[in-house]
């Protein structure tokens, strides 16, 4: 890597909206609340990288994080291991889950994004890969049936051949209709997934899962609450079909618990949460090792230079939270996320945009 040094950081919140909403059982989100990141460096390469944060509550609170951890950085190493050492320690007593965490990952993918601009080249071949088509799946929120097909037609017009709905409705029958609606549609050769988002009782999620064992559904994500491990392990050993968690695994120390709980089938590494891109090279090494296929939370973008590079890659969930403020959106052709050989890791910012949705 080349010797690159920490000048700055520009930390800018902005509010993007979603369209359509993303309806769950556990609540909607309208809008996409990001922070966006720029690592400059005294040699004039800049890093890239945003946050979701989730609810816009939180925002000003990274944002303050963040512009604190500069003053721990400047005229440092933008190295990322240098960095994330360097963190670590520093929080060693707090811990670095949480906004912490959220912070210490976007400025670990900007400095990942920073080197690969530097070297000129695209972030999977920094990290020992080659560019190329990512299998995506298209992921969208709670549907009617009549919207499940409807999005069923619109995903395979892209190439599509795989879609993710969320379920978790008041009733099971309400759930089987959408799936249902979604299969007739999609035909047999379509993979569906359906994602619960924490919302059922361990007793509820294993009676739900019976049934949707005779639904040929490719997994059932997060039946239960996610720190669940022990609930998630049962409803697991009780169902045929895959139980996929992991997005909201805070770094390797939550990974390895889940694992050794057996508490998932399946991993789905969230790039944020897990620690950059520096935490998913160690846990696509754990799942490895676990014989776990390993799918992607969101971040299209750099998720897909990700997979490209982890040894048992699954699926890159293809739900673009930050669009709208990106000078090039993900490339979708033929239902695969087509990794761009160009500098970095795909996130650069769209000006006019980003000052249009500026949150203070």
């Amino acid at each position: 890597m080349q010797q690159l040094t920490v000048h700055s950081l520009q930390i800018r919140p902005v509010a993007v909206p979603l369209d359509p909403p993303m309806i769950t059982a556990s609540g909607e989100i309208t809008e996409s609340p990001l922070v966006l990141i720029d690592l400059r460096t005294e040699e004039g390469v800049t890093g890239h990288a945003y946050l979701f944060c989730y609810t816009a509550l939180v925002m000003p609170a990274i944002a303050n994080v963040l512009r604190s951890i500069e003053g721990l950085v400047k005229g440092g190493p933008a190295a990322p291991q240098v960095l994330d050492r360097l963190l670590r320690g520093r929080f060693r007593l707090l811990g670095v889950q949480g906004l912490v965490g959220m912070a210490m990952a976007g400025l670990d993918m900007a400095a990942w994004d920073a080197q690969a601009r530097a070297a000129g080249v695209p972030l999977v071949r920094l990290l020992g890969g080659v560019p190329g088509a990512v299998r995506a799946y298209d992921s969208h929120g709670m549907l009617s049936p009549d919207q499940a097909a409807a999005a069923v037609d619109a995903g395979r017009a892209r190439g599509f051949t795989a879609i993710k709905v969320k379920i978790g409705h008041p009733s099971l029958a309400d759930d089987l209709a959408v799936i249902r609606a979604t299969r007739q549609a999609a035909g047999p050769q379509m993979a569906i997934m359906v994602d619960y988002n924490q919302s059922l009782t361990v007793p509820e999620a294993v009676r739900r899962a019976a049934v949707l064992d005779e639904e040929g559904v490719t997994w059932i994500e997060e039946p239960v609450p996610a720190e669940d491990l022990i609930g998630h392990a049962k409803v697991a050993a009780a169902a045929r079909t895959p139980v996929q968690t992991g997005e909201n695994w805070w770094g390797l120390p939550d990974m390895e618990k889940a694992v050794a709980a057996r508490a998932s089938d399946l991993a789905m590494l969230d790039v944020m949460k897990i620690g950059g891109v520096t935490g998913w090279l160690k846990a696509a090494g754990l799942a490895e090792a676990a014989g776990l296929p390993v799918s992607s939370h969101i971040w299209p973008e750099v998720s897909a230079h990700l997979l490209a590079v982890t040894p048992t890659a699954h699926f890159l969930e293809y739900l673009d939270t930050a669009a709208p403020i990106l000078e090039q959106p993900a490339l979708v052709e033929d239902g695969c996320l087509v990794i761009r050989d160009e500098p970095g890791s795909g996130v650069a910012w769209n000006e006019e945009a980003v000052s249009r949705y500026a949150a203070g």
